[in-house]
């Protein structure tokens, strides 16, 4: 008799979630479909300059993908599955909407893919409704209160921790490849300069300034026009050539943005290919310094190219997934891994790029070109520059500055680090 109640009590609240999820179908599809439209559109119909619908495979397939057969096979999944997917592939939408089209539309105002951006963004928030609409009217009322309870807090402290965790990372890996800084900063270099533009391997076209040599070397201060225009400053008071420019996606470069810097080695291959091309500057000698991502990537063309005669890499920290494990102490790192896997990841996808050679494999390669470190100890993130120095050939040197922020050596010491720096440099390309 209790059962046969309690069968009957339970027939309208089925009735009630399948009217639901018959109702919510065709705006779930809608949604998803915005949501795919815009991946399309951002990859394939109005690509970044420079680069093609072929460059962006990856980033345009998967995702378009995943989106499609979540709407092919929603109706036929349990109401537990229609939530996650609804719920994930909400974020999603509101992920690829705020984080491009929304940070452009408030910075300069939208255009190109930015119209099928700002439609994600409603779409995206429907899904997550329709996700928590599906987990209210599906949620379970005929067991013990104690266990229900219990059941629901473990499910939301799991939610949250997958939320931070992959959701986290994957949002991380998104904004990193397509969000980069867009305006060019104004010039305060102290002394003039040139506008000046080079083209990489791949064919984008690359943006920047350069101050002629006045002592027949010149050093590429990399990345970007903002960050090094102290040191730019600093390097031509010492008579030497500089030369600053926007990255691939950054300023006005063309190309595809990615923060950590995968694939950023061609543009260091242009800049030492177009420093061989000028009058004022004398043949073998050509340095580099490069500041965090930039410090990562001078690393990296050192080893794999003899085109620069001195390197100085300052706030060098990790890429990717292997190099991240090697810096994240343990059990710090276990409690990260699956956001830096799912980080590392989502980069790849996103920029249609695999993940650099690691740091550690390279390092050893630079010698004989002299290598000069620098970093913060208490800045975090640069915690590996120790290990690039222990294994690292000679010459080489490493400095520390405690008190300094990251990559902020010249503003806590500046008369010590021009001292150091200009000195590193006079020794290794002009031979003082």
């Amino acid at each position: 008799m209790k059962a046969s109640l309690a069968h009957q009590l339970e027939q309208p609240r089925m009735t009630f979630a399948s009217m639901t999820s018959v109702r919510e179908t065709p705006l779930v599809s809608a949604a998803l479909a915005l949501v795919t439209l815009h991946v399309l559109d951002d990859n394939f119909l109005q690509p970044q300059p420079g680069t093609s619908a072929l460059d962006h495979l990856a980033s345009g397939l998967i995702p378009s993908a995943i989106l499609v057969a979540a709407a092919l096979t929603y109706t036929r999944l349990r109401a537990g599955f229609r939530a996650i997917v609804a719920l994930s592939l909400g974020l999603f939408g509101i992920l690829v909407g705020i984080a491009e089209a929304g940070y452009f539309t408030f910075t300069a105002g939208p255009s190109g893919d930015d119209y099928t951006g700002l439609l994600a963004i409603p779409a995206g928030a429907y899904l997550v409704g329709a996700g928590l609409v599906t987990l209210w009217t599906s949620r379970k009322l005929d067991d013990r209160l104690w266990r229900r309870y219990a059941r629901r807090t473990a499910l939301a402290v799991a939610g949250v921790a997958v939320f931070v965790e992959v959701f986290g990372g994957l949002a991380l890996g998104y904004v990193s490849t397509h969000v980069m800084r867009s305006e060019v900063p104004a010039a305060r270099l102290g002394t003039p300069h040139e506008d000046v533009s080079f083209t990489t391997s791949d064919g984008l076209r690359l943006q920047g300034w350069y101050i002629p040599s006045r002592n027949g070397a010149a050093v590429i201060a990399f990345p970007g026009r903002r960050g090094p225009q102290a040191h730019a400053r600093m390097l031509a008071r010492n008579g030497y050539g500089v030369l600053l420019f926007d990255r691939r996606g950054e300023g006005a470069s063309e190309g595809d943005p990615n923060l950590f810097g995968w694939g950023g080695e061609k543009d260091i291959e242009a800049a030492v290919d177009f420093l061989r091309q000028r009058p004022d500057v004398e043949p073998g000698q050509i340095g580099g310094i490069g500041f965090s991502v930039g410090g990562e990537l001078m690393l990296q063309f050192a080893a794999e190219s003899d085109g620069l005669a001195a390197v100085v890499s300052d706030g060098a920290g990790t890429r990717a997934f292997s190099e991240d494990m090697q810096d994240v102490p343990s059990p710090d790192k276990w409690f990260g891994l699956p956001f830096l896997a799912t980080k590392s990841a989502a980069v790849a996808v996103f920029s249609s790029t695999m993940p650099p050679p690691q740091l550690t494999d390279l390092v050893p390669r630079i010698s004989p070109t002299p290598l000069f470190l620098i970093w913060a100890p208490n800045s975090g993130g640069e915690n590996m520059n120790p290990t690039y120095h222990l294994l690292a050939g000679e010459p080489k040197s490493i400095w520390a500055i405690p008190e300094a922020r990251h990559i902020q050596g010249i503003t806590a010491r500046p008369k010590e680090y021009e001292q150091r720096v200009v000195r590193f440099f006079d020794h290794a390309l002009l031979d003082e």
